[in-house]
């Protein structure tokens, strides 16, 4: 069987996502410019669209089209850079790099920096709101699945849990709750979406649940691992701050091969959870293993 060309997928989606967004969003000129320059400087500074690509993916295993999940698409990506603005501000992470650029308020400075996460987090819902009424999934539940895992309950809850346990000893299960909630939120909701999107059945959407929890978690234990094995240069942002900030991270608790060996037992779950789609989830598989192999 050919190998699945998930460089060429991604490259091919991101280009979409990336002239969908640039539709969707302000204009750069438009009045205040200053707050739209900044919006657009984090959301074009070159990520790696993957809460998009898996969005879109998960429509496709499910038999629809990315026409149809492309707002919700864009939307992921918006609360994703929103919350990669706020955290990298002197209040929350204080990081100077972000995707190997100056942070957002290390440009356009603080107040700024604040406002334009806060833009983009808005932005988000009226672009969720611009998908089509489907009649499995309505409005209100697309609207609704969004904000939960924006909310206080979810990627806030992470952040706030985050910051309380700074220089703190906390457990290995305190530490899956900061995880489940300020990563895996964001990542499971981009692929239920991408399933609601395709009218998808209930057994689908348990599937790409449990496919997109485990790979979220799975996927902040690797950037855990990256924080204290690479180097600035190769991760695009400031290694090593976990340690310096002494934040828990999973190498801290549990060890570095431990943690390797949860990031791989979290991924097969995720590559079990694709079975049920006979092999219409080939890309939904390779962005997994992606996830898992990065250095960056």
């Amino acid at each position: 069987m050919r190998a699945f060309d998930l460089q060429g997928y991604l490259a091919r989606h991101t280009s979409a996502v990336d002239g969908a967004l640039d539709h969707l969003l302000p204009p750069a000129n438009a009045k205040p410019a200053t707050i739209h320059k900044a919006m657009r400087y984090s959301i074009f500074a070159g990520g790696k669209r993957l809460r998009p690509a898996l969005c879109l993916a998960a429509a496709e295993a499910c038999g629809g089209a990315i026409e149809q999940a492309m707002p919700l698409a864009c939307a992921v990506e918006c609360i994703h850079t929103y919350s990669l603005i706020h955290d990298d501000l002197p209040a929350m992470d204080d990081d100077d790099l972000r995707r190997g650029k100056p942070t957002n308020h290390k440009v356009f400075g603080e107040g700024i920096a604040i406002l334009a996460g806060d833009a983009l987090l808005t932005e988000a819902f009226a672009m969720a709101a611009r998908c089509e009424r489907w009649p499995r999934y309505p409005h209100e539940e697309i609207i609704g699945e969004l904000a939960r895992a924006a909310g206080s309950r979810q990627l806030i809850a992470g952040q706030v849990a985050d910051l309380e346990s700074e220089g703190k000893k906390i457990s290995a299960g305190q530490l899956k709750y900061i995880h489940e909630r300020k990563t895996s939120a964001l990542l499971c909701c981009s692929v239920r979406l991408g399933g609601m999107s395709a009218q998808c059945s209930a057994a689908q959407l348990n599937a790409l649940t449990t496919f997109g929890h485990n790979v979220g978690l799975a996927f902040q234990i690797i950037d855990d691992i990256l924080d204290v094995t690479q180097t600035s240069a190769q991760l695009g942002k400031t290694a090593g701050k976990d340690t310096a900030a002494a934040k828990a991270t999973y190498p801290s608790i549990v060890g570095l091969e431990k943690s390797r060996a949860i990031a791989a037992r979290l991924t097969r779950r995720a590559f079990r959870a694709l079975a049920s789609f006979n092999g219409k989830a080939a890309a939904l598989a390779a962005l997994a293993e992606f996830l898992l192999k990065r250095d960056k």
